[in-house]
Protein backbone atom coordinates (compact mmCIF):
# COMPACT_ATOMS: atom_id res chain seq x y z
CA UNK A 1 0.00 0.00 0.00
CA UNK A 2 3.01 2.05 1.23
CA UNK A 3 4.24 1.88 -2.73
CA UNK A 4 1.15 3.12 -4.17
CA UNK A 5 0.28 5.85 -1.95
CA UNK A 6 4.36 7.04 -2.36
CA UNK A 7 4.50 6.84 -6.59
CA UNK A 8 0.87 8.51 -7.03
CA UNK A 9 2.26 11.16 -4.45
CA UNK A 10 5.06 11.45 -6.62
CA UNK A 11 3.31 11.86 -9.60
CA UNK A 12 0.81 14.36 -8.77
CA UNK A 13 3.68 16.61 -7.31
CA UNK A 14 5.59 16.28 -10.86
CA UNK A 15 2.10 17.05 -12.54
CA UNK A 16 0.63 20.44 -12.92
CA UNK A 17 -2.70 21.05 -10.16
CA UNK A 18 -3.10 20.92 -6.69
CA UNK A 19 -3.15 17.12 -6.19
CA UNK A 20 -4.75 15.37 -3.07
CA UNK A 21 -4.51 16.16 0.42
CA UNK A 22 -2.59 13.34 2.19
CA UNK A 23 -5.12 11.79 3.98
CA UNK A 24 -7.73 12.04 0.86
CA UNK A 25 -5.44 10.36 -1.07
CA UNK A 26 -4.30 7.62 1.94
CA UNK A 27 -8.21 6.42 2.16
CA UNK A 28 -8.86 6.07 -1.91
CA UNK A 29 -5.53 3.70 -1.33
CA UNK A 30 -6.69 1.92 1.11
CA UNK A 31 -10.25 1.09 -0.41
CA UNK A 32 -8.28 -0.02 -3.73
CA UNK A 33 -5.84 -2.24 -1.61
CA UNK A 34 -7.92 -5.49 -1.74
CA UNK A 35 -8.26 -5.17 -5.24
CA UNK A 36 -4.48 -4.81 -5.71
CA UNK A 37 -3.29 -7.64 -3.33
CA UNK A 38 -4.93 -10.08 -5.06
CA UNK A 39 -3.45 -9.01 -8.58
CA UNK A 40 0.32 -8.86 -6.67
CA UNK A 41 -0.58 -12.45 -5.92
CA UNK A 42 -1.73 -13.69 -9.59
CA UNK A 43 1.73 -12.16 -10.60
CA UNK A 44 3.12 -14.14 -7.88
CA UNK A 45 2.04 -17.08 -8.71
CA UNK A 46 2.45 -17.10 -12.49
CA UNK A 47 5.98 -15.74 -12.87
CA UNK A 48 7.85 -15.59 -16.34
CA UNK A 49 11.37 -15.27 -17.11
CA UNK A 50 13.41 -12.71 -19.38
CA UNK A 51 12.05 -12.13 -22.47
CA UNK A 52 8.69 -14.55 -22.40
CA UNK A 53 6.19 -12.05 -19.86
CA UNK A 54 3.95 -12.68 -22.46
CA UNK A 55 0.78 -13.66 -19.99
CA UNK A 56 2.09 -10.61 -17.59
CA UNK A 57 2.30 -7.77 -20.29
CA UNK A 58 -1.12 -9.25 -21.33
CA UNK A 59 -2.74 -8.59 -17.63
CA UNK A 60 -0.96 -6.14 -17.12
CA UNK A 61 -2.27 -4.36 -20.49
CA UNK A 62 -5.35 -5.08 -20.15
CA UNK A 63 -5.98 -3.55 -16.68
CA UNK A 64 -4.30 -0.38 -18.00
CA UNK A 65 -6.65 0.05 -21.22
CA UNK A 66 -9.75 -0.27 -18.67
CA UNK A 67 -8.57 2.59 -17.00
CA UNK A 68 -8.64 4.76 -20.52
CA UNK A 69 -4.96 4.38 -21.22
CA UNK A 70 -3.65 4.33 -25.06
CA UNK A 71 -1.77 0.99 -25.34
CA UNK A 72 1.46 -0.12 -27.35
CA UNK A 73 2.53 -3.76 -27.23
CA UNK A 74 5.38 -5.54 -28.55
CA UNK A 75 7.70 -2.71 -27.91
CA UNK A 76 11.17 -4.21 -28.29
CA UNK A 77 10.36 -7.53 -30.24
CA UNK A 78 12.79 -7.28 -33.18
CA UNK A 79 15.89 -6.35 -30.96
CA UNK A 80 14.64 -9.48 -28.68
CA UNK A 81 14.67 -11.64 -31.74
CA UNK A 82 17.55 -10.97 -32.76
CA UNK A 83 19.44 -10.79 -29.37
CA UNK A 84 17.92 -14.27 -28.98
CA UNK A 85 19.12 -16.05 -32.05
CA UNK A 86 22.63 -14.67 -31.94
CA UNK A 87 22.52 -16.27 -28.23
CA UNK A 88 20.87 -19.40 -28.47
CA UNK A 89 21.09 -20.10 -32.06
CA UNK A 90 16.94 -19.77 -32.72
CA UNK A 91 14.31 -18.13 -31.46
CA UNK A 92 12.68 -20.49 -28.70
CA UNK A 93 8.99 -20.60 -28.33
CA UNK A 94 7.41 -18.20 -26.56
CA UNK A 95 10.58 -15.62 -27.09
CA UNK A 96 9.89 -11.92 -28.30
CA UNK A 97 9.29 -8.13 -27.01
CA UNK A 98 6.65 -8.00 -24.49
CA UNK A 99 7.57 -4.49 -23.45
CA UNK A 100 4.90 -2.12 -23.45
CA UNK A 101 3.69 2.10 -23.50
CA UNK A 102 0.64 3.04 -21.73
CA UNK A 103 0.14 7.00 -22.53
CA UNK A 104 -3.12 8.59 -20.70
CA UNK A 105 -2.99 12.49 -21.98
CA UNK A 106 -5.00 14.96 -18.78
CA UNK A 107 -4.77 18.44 -21.07
CA UNK A 108 -1.15 20.50 -20.64
CA UNK A 109 1.48 19.67 -18.33
CA UNK A 110 4.46 17.70 -17.89
CA UNK A 111 4.97 14.08 -19.55
CA UNK A 112 6.00 11.79 -16.76
CA UNK A 113 7.20 8.15 -17.39
CA UNK A 114 7.48 5.61 -14.80
CA UNK A 115 9.00 2.24 -15.36
CA UNK A 116 7.71 -1.28 -14.08
CA UNK A 117 10.02 -4.45 -14.82
CA UNK A 118 8.13 -7.57 -15.26
CA UNK A 119 10.31 -10.78 -15.46
CA UNK A 120 10.74 -13.23 -12.88
CA UNK A 121 14.29 -15.19 -12.06
CA UNK A 122 15.43 -18.75 -12.16
CA UNK A 123 14.91 -19.84 -8.41
CA UNK A 124 12.79 -22.15 -6.66
CA UNK A 125 10.55 -20.64 -4.40
CA UNK A 126 10.51 -21.60 -0.72
CA UNK A 127 8.53 -19.19 0.97
CA UNK A 128 5.73 -21.59 1.91
CA UNK A 129 3.39 -18.79 1.27
CA UNK A 130 -0.10 -19.94 0.13
CA UNK A 131 0.16 -18.24 -3.33
CA UNK A 132 3.76 -19.56 -3.89
CA UNK A 133 5.20 -20.16 -7.26
CA UNK A 134 5.19 -23.79 -8.64
CA UNK A 135 6.13 -22.88 -12.25
CA UNK A 136 8.91 -24.53 -14.03
CA UNK A 137 9.14 -22.84 -17.57
CA UNK A 138 12.74 -22.29 -20.16
CA UNK A 139 14.41 -19.68 -20.72
CA UNK A 140 15.11 -17.31 -23.43
CA UNK A 141 18.11 -19.42 -24.23
CA UNK A 142 16.12 -22.98 -24.06
CA UNK A 143 17.13 -23.66 -20.09
CA UNK A 144 14.56 -25.53 -18.32
CA UNK A 145 13.84 -23.93 -14.67
CA UNK A 146 12.00 -23.03 -11.71
CA UNK A 147 10.86 -19.67 -11.77
CA UNK A 148 10.10 -17.14 -8.83
CA UNK A 149 9.29 -13.71 -8.55
CA UNK A 150 13.05 -13.20 -6.18
CA UNK A 151 12.78 -9.20 -6.80
CA UNK A 152 9.41 -8.21 -6.16
CA UNK A 153 8.84 -7.53 -9.84
CA UNK A 154 5.54 -8.91 -9.11
CA UNK A 155 5.11 -5.72 -6.56
CA UNK A 156 6.49 -3.41 -8.99
CA UNK A 157 3.30 -4.56 -11.48
CA UNK A 158 0.49 -4.40 -8.83
CA UNK A 159 1.84 -0.79 -7.89
CA UNK A 160 1.70 0.32 -11.33
CA UNK A 161 -1.58 -0.92 -11.94
CA UNK A 162 -2.81 0.34 -8.02
CA UNK A 163 -0.88 3.64 -8.96
CA UNK A 164 -2.77 4.02 -12.26
CA UNK A 165 -6.09 3.44 -10.75
CA UNK A 166 -5.80 5.98 -8.63
CA UNK A 167 -4.32 8.62 -11.11
CA UNK A 168 -7.28 7.59 -13.82
CA UNK A 169 -9.75 8.57 -10.91
CA UNK A 170 -8.20 11.76 -9.86
CA UNK A 171 -7.50 13.59 -13.23
CA UNK A 172 -9.38 16.80 -12.00
CA UNK A 173 -6.84 16.82 -9.90
CA UNK A 174 -3.61 16.43 -12.17
CA UNK A 175 -3.05 17.65 -15.61
CA UNK A 176 -0.19 16.54 -17.67
CA UNK A 177 0.75 13.15 -19.91
CA UNK A 178 1.33 10.07 -17.81
CA UNK A 179 3.22 7.35 -19.78
CA UNK A 180 3.50 3.69 -17.95
CA UNK A 181 6.08 1.79 -19.48
CA UNK A 182 5.85 -2.03 -18.56
CA UNK A 183 9.76 -3.01 -19.47
CA UNK A 184 10.63 -6.94 -19.87
CA UNK A 185 13.83 -8.15 -18.96
CA UNK A 186 15.22 -6.50 -16.28
CA UNK A 187 17.13 -9.34 -14.35
CA UNK A 188 19.72 -9.83 -17.68
CA UNK A 189 19.71 -6.34 -17.96
CA UNK A 190 18.57 -6.33 -21.49
CA UNK A 191 14.51 -4.87 -21.56
CA UNK A 192 15.46 -1.12 -21.24
CA UNK A 193 18.27 -1.26 -23.96
CA UNK A 194 15.49 -3.18 -26.30
CA UNK A 195 12.70 -0.91 -25.53
CA UNK A 196 15.11 2.09 -26.13
CA UNK A 197 16.43 0.06 -29.86
CA UNK A 198 13.00 0.54 -30.48
CA UNK A 199 12.79 4.11 -30.51
CA UNK A 200 10.57 4.39 -27.33
CA UNK A 201 11.26 8.59 -26.90
CA UNK A 202 10.36 9.22 -30.32
CA UNK A 203 7.61 7.22 -30.72
CA UNK A 204 5.73 8.67 -27.97
CA UNK A 205 5.43 11.64 -25.55
CA UNK A 206 8.79 12.70 -24.52
CA UNK A 207 9.35 12.27 -21.05
CA UNK A 208 10.01 15.24 -18.68
CA UNK A 209 11.14 13.34 -15.69
CA UNK A 210 11.25 9.01 -15.64
CA UNK A 211 11.05 7.51 -12.07
CA UNK A 212 10.66 3.98 -11.08
CA UNK A 213 10.18 2.37 -7.78
CA UNK A 214 12.15 -1.21 -6.36
CA UNK A 215 11.61 -3.13 -3.41
CA UNK A 216 14.55 -3.31 -1.14
CA UNK A 217 15.00 -6.17 0.94
CA UNK A 218 17.26 -4.40 3.18
CA UNK A 219 14.72 -2.01 4.31
CA UNK A 220 11.63 -2.17 6.65
CA UNK A 221 8.38 -2.21 5.07
CA UNK A 222 6.93 1.20 5.19
CA UNK A 223 10.13 2.70 4.82
CA UNK A 224 11.26 4.29 1.71
CA UNK A 225 14.90 5.33 0.95
CA UNK A 226 16.37 7.05 -2.07
CA UNK A 227 20.20 7.90 -3.35
CA UNK A 228 20.77 11.36 -4.96
CA UNK A 229 23.52 11.02 -7.96
CA UNK A 230 25.22 8.04 -8.27
CA UNK A 231 23.16 5.12 -7.16
CA UNK A 232 23.87 2.15 -9.15
CA UNK A 233 26.70 0.63 -10.24
CA UNK A 234 27.84 -0.19 -14.05
CA UNK A 235 28.40 -3.52 -13.90
CA UNK A 236 30.65 -5.47 -16.60
CA UNK A 237 31.24 -9.59 -16.59
CA UNK A 238 34.98 -10.55 -17.88
CA UNK A 239 36.10 -13.99 -18.44
CA UNK A 240 40.19 -14.74 -18.85
CA UNK A 241 40.82 -17.52 -20.47
CA UNK A 242 44.54 -18.76 -19.22
CA UNK A 243 46.93 -20.88 -21.45
CA UNK A 244 49.89 -22.86 -20.09
CA UNK A 245 52.12 -26.10 -21.48
CA UNK A 246 50.57 -28.97 -19.60
CA UNK A 247 52.96 -31.54 -17.74
CA UNK A 248 53.25 -34.50 -15.15
CA UNK A 249 52.76 -32.95 -11.36
CA UNK A 250 55.84 -34.37 -10.17
CA UNK A 251 57.53 -32.66 -13.49
CA UNK A 252 56.41 -29.25 -13.10
CA UNK A 253 59.67 -27.75 -14.83
CA UNK A 254 58.43 -29.34 -18.16
CA UNK A 255 55.33 -27.18 -18.15
CA UNK A 256 53.83 -23.99 -17.76
CA UNK A 257 51.56 -24.28 -14.72
CA UNK A 258 48.26 -21.77 -15.71
CA UNK A 259 46.99 -22.24 -11.82
CA UNK A 260 50.12 -20.42 -10.70
CA UNK A 261 49.65 -17.82 -13.22
CA UNK A 262 46.00 -17.61 -12.87
CA UNK A 263 47.15 -16.95 -8.90
CA UNK A 264 49.18 -14.45 -9.60
CA UNK A 265 46.87 -12.59 -11.81
CA UNK A 266 44.21 -12.38 -8.83
CA UNK A 267 46.70 -11.37 -6.64
CA UNK A 268 47.60 -8.27 -9.26
CA UNK A 269 44.04 -7.46 -10.14
CA UNK A 270 43.62 -6.68 -6.36
CA UNK A 271 45.95 -3.30 -7.02
CA UNK A 272 43.87 -2.00 -9.76
CA UNK A 273 41.49 -0.63 -6.55
CA UNK A 274 43.75 -0.34 -4.22
CA UNK A 275 47.28 1.45 -5.48
CA UNK A 276 45.41 2.54 -9.26
CA UNK A 277 42.20 4.30 -8.75
CA UNK A 278 41.48 7.70 -6.81
CA UNK A 279 40.21 6.92 -3.14
CA UNK A 280 37.41 9.01 -3.86
CA UNK A 281 35.98 6.70 -6.37
CA UNK A 282 34.42 3.57 -6.26
CA UNK A 283 35.13 0.25 -7.90
CA UNK A 284 35.38 -3.57 -7.46
CA UNK A 285 37.41 -6.12 -9.09
CA UNK A 286 36.17 -9.65 -7.79
CA UNK A 287 37.15 -12.89 -8.96
CA UNK A 288 33.75 -14.60 -8.14
CA UNK A 289 35.43 -18.45 -10.22
CA UNK A 290 38.69 -20.25 -10.90
CA UNK A 291 38.52 -23.39 -12.76
CA UNK A 292 41.51 -25.50 -13.91
CA UNK A 293 42.69 -28.63 -13.72
CA UNK A 294 41.19 -32.38 -12.73
CA UNK A 295 43.12 -34.70 -10.76
CA UNK A 296 46.04 -34.60 -8.35
CA UNK A 297 48.81 -35.46 -10.59
CA UNK A 298 48.16 -33.27 -13.55
CA UNK A 299 49.28 -29.85 -14.45
CA UNK A 300 46.15 -28.75 -16.61
CA UNK A 301 47.15 -26.72 -19.78
CA UNK A 302 44.54 -23.80 -19.29
CA UNK A 303 42.50 -21.92 -16.24
CA UNK A 304 39.64 -19.85 -16.68
CA UNK A 305 38.98 -16.97 -14.35
CA UNK A 306 35.20 -15.14 -13.97
CA UNK A 307 35.16 -11.40 -12.91
CA UNK A 308 32.91 -8.86 -11.92
CA UNK A 309 33.62 -5.50 -12.30
CA UNK A 310 31.41 -2.77 -10.89
CA UNK A 311 32.02 1.03 -10.92
CA UNK A 312 30.00 4.46 -11.22
CA UNK A 313 32.12 6.43 -13.01
CA UNK A 314 32.70 5.76 -17.32
CA UNK A 315 36.40 6.90 -16.69
CA UNK A 316 37.15 4.29 -13.82
CA UNK A 317 35.07 1.49 -15.55
CA UNK A 318 37.36 1.92 -18.43
CA UNK A 319 40.87 1.90 -16.74
CA UNK A 320 40.08 -1.33 -14.40
CA UNK A 321 38.88 -2.70 -17.80
CA UNK A 322 41.94 -1.73 -19.63
CA UNK A 323 43.99 -2.84 -16.76
CA UNK A 324 42.44 -6.27 -16.17
CA UNK A 325 43.80 -7.22 -19.82
CA UNK A 326 47.13 -5.08 -18.51
CA UNK A 327 47.61 -7.48 -15.76
CA UNK A 328 46.39 -10.70 -17.13
CA UNK A 329 49.25 -10.49 -20.38
CA UNK A 330 51.65 -9.12 -17.85
CA UNK A 331 51.76 -12.42 -15.83
CA UNK A 332 51.39 -14.86 -18.33
CA UNK A 333 55.03 -13.01 -19.83
CA UNK A 334 56.69 -12.61 -16.46
CA UNK A 335 55.93 -16.64 -16.37
CA UNK A 336 57.69 -17.27 -19.75
CA UNK A 337 54.65 -18.13 -21.96
CA UNK A 338 55.18 -17.19 -25.73
CA UNK A 339 52.76 -14.42 -27.16
CA UNK A 340 51.22 -17.97 -28.93
CA UNK A 341 50.20 -18.26 -25.48
CA UNK A 342 48.97 -15.40 -24.18
CA UNK A 343 45.56 -15.14 -21.98
CA UNK A 344 42.09 -14.54 -24.17
CA UNK A 345 40.31 -11.49 -21.90
CA UNK A 346 36.78 -11.35 -23.03
CA UNK A 347 34.68 -8.86 -21.99
CA UNK A 348 30.70 -8.95 -21.97
CA UNK A 349 29.39 -6.46 -24.51
CA UNK A 350 26.22 -6.47 -22.89
CA UNK A 351 27.06 -4.15 -19.38
CA UNK A 352 24.57 -2.80 -17.19
CA UNK A 353 25.42 0.87 -16.99
CA UNK A 354 25.46 2.80 -13.81
CA UNK A 355 22.53 4.44 -12.43
CA UNK A 356 22.58 8.38 -11.90
CA UNK A 357 19.59 9.97 -9.89
CA UNK A 358 19.57 13.15 -11.11
CA UNK A 359 19.30 15.20 -7.85
CA UNK A 360 16.95 17.59 -8.14
CA UNK A 361 14.36 15.56 -9.42
CA UNK A 362 15.35 13.12 -6.73
CA UNK A 363 14.83 15.74 -3.99
CA UNK A 364 11.48 16.31 -5.75
CA UNK A 365 10.48 13.23 -5.51
CA UNK A 366 11.32 12.21 -1.84
CA UNK A 367 9.60 15.61 -0.48
CA UNK A 368 6.55 14.19 -2.02
CA UNK A 369 6.59 10.99 -0.67
CA UNK A 370 7.56 12.18 2.54
CA UNK A 371 4.88 14.57 2.60
CA UNK A 372 2.71 11.26 1.68
CA UNK A 373 3.56 8.48 4.49
CA UNK A 374 5.46 11.06 6.77
CA UNK A 375 8.72 12.48 6.18
CA UNK A 376 10.31 10.09 9.16
CA UNK A 377 9.84 7.14 6.56
CA UNK A 378 11.59 8.66 3.79
CA UNK A 379 15.37 8.87 3.94
CA UNK A 380 18.72 8.92 2.35
CA UNK A 381 20.80 6.05 2.33
CA UNK A 382 24.54 5.31 0.59
CA UNK A 383 24.83 4.47 -3.25
CA UNK A 384 24.83 0.83 -3.91
CA UNK A 385 27.61 -1.51 -6.20
CA UNK A 386 24.23 -3.67 -7.58
CA UNK A 387 23.23 -2.74 -11.15
CA UNK A 388 19.77 -1.99 -12.70
CA UNK A 389 19.40 -1.40 -16.12
CA UNK A 390 16.59 1.04 -15.47
CA UNK A 391 19.74 3.35 -15.92
CA UNK A 392 19.48 3.26 -19.60
CA UNK A 393 16.60 5.32 -19.66
CA UNK A 394 18.72 8.25 -18.11
CA UNK A 395 21.49 7.45 -20.62
CA UNK A 396 20.00 8.66 -23.95
CA UNK A 397 21.07 11.44 -25.80
CA UNK A 398 17.21 12.81 -24.99
CA UNK A 399 19.39 13.27 -21.36
CA UNK A 400 15.94 13.00 -19.71
CA UNK A 401 16.21 13.09 -15.94
CA UNK A 402 15.37 9.94 -14.32
CA UNK A 403 15.36 8.61 -10.36
CA UNK A 404 14.67 5.83 -8.73
CA UNK A 405 13.49 5.04 -5.09
CA UNK A 406 13.30 1.84 -3.09
CA UNK A 407 10.57 0.88 -0.80
CA UNK A 408 10.91 -1.37 1.97
CA UNK A 409 9.73 -4.77 2.02
CA UNK A 410 10.96 -6.58 5.29
CA UNK A 411 8.65 -7.09 8.33
CA UNK A 412 9.50 -4.22 10.38
CA UNK A 413 9.74 -6.37 13.79
CA UNK A 414 12.42 -8.91 11.98
CA UNK A 415 14.14 -6.14 10.85
CA UNK A 416 14.86 -4.75 13.89
CA UNK A 417 15.71 -7.86 15.56
CA UNK A 418 18.18 -8.80 12.61
CA UNK A 419 19.80 -5.29 12.70
CA UNK A 420 19.88 -5.40 16.46
CA UNK A 421 21.60 -8.59 16.32
CA UNK A 422 19.03 -10.54 18.21
CA UNK A 423 18.00 -12.94 14.82
CA UNK A 424 19.56 -13.03 11.87
CA UNK A 425 18.45 -10.72 9.03
CA UNK A 426 14.76 -11.71 6.83
CA UNK A 427 16.19 -13.34 3.41
CA UNK A 428 16.20 -10.21 0.85
CA UNK A 429 16.10 -10.03 -3.10
CA UNK A 430 17.47 -13.11 -5.77
CA UNK A 431 16.74 -14.96 -2.37
CA UNK A 432 14.18 -18.61 -2.89
CA UNK A 433 12.97 -17.41 1.23
CA UNK A 434 12.55 -13.51 0.16
CA UNK A 435 8.62 -12.89 1.09
CA UNK A 436 8.09 -8.92 1.08
CA UNK A 437 5.38 -8.10 3.65
CA UNK A 438 2.87 -6.92 1.03
CA UNK A 439 0.51 -4.60 3.77
CA UNK A 440 2.37 -1.88 4.53
CA UNK A 441 4.95 -2.52 1.10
Amino acid sequence: MKKILAMTAAILALSTGAGAGAEDLKSAVEADYPYVFELYKHFHQNPELSFKESESAKRMTSELEGLGFEVTTGIGDKWTKAKAKADAGKVNDGVGGYGFVAVMKNGDGPTLWMRADMDALPLEEKTGLPYASKVVSTDYKGQTAPVMHACAHDSHMAIMVGTARRLAAMKDQWSGTLVLLGQPAEEIGLGALAMLQDNVYSKFPKPDFIIAEHTSGWDPAGAVTYTSGYALANVDSVDIYIKGVGAHGSAPHLGKDPIVVGAQIVNALQTLVSRETNPLDAGVVTVGAFQAGYKHNIISDSAHLQITVRSYKDEVRQHLLDGIERIAKAQAESAGLTAELAPVVEIEQDYTPSTYNDPALTARVASAIGASIGAERVYERPPSMGGEDFSQFGRTPEDVPAAIVWVGGLDPEAYRAGAAGEAPMPPGNHSPLFAPVPEPT
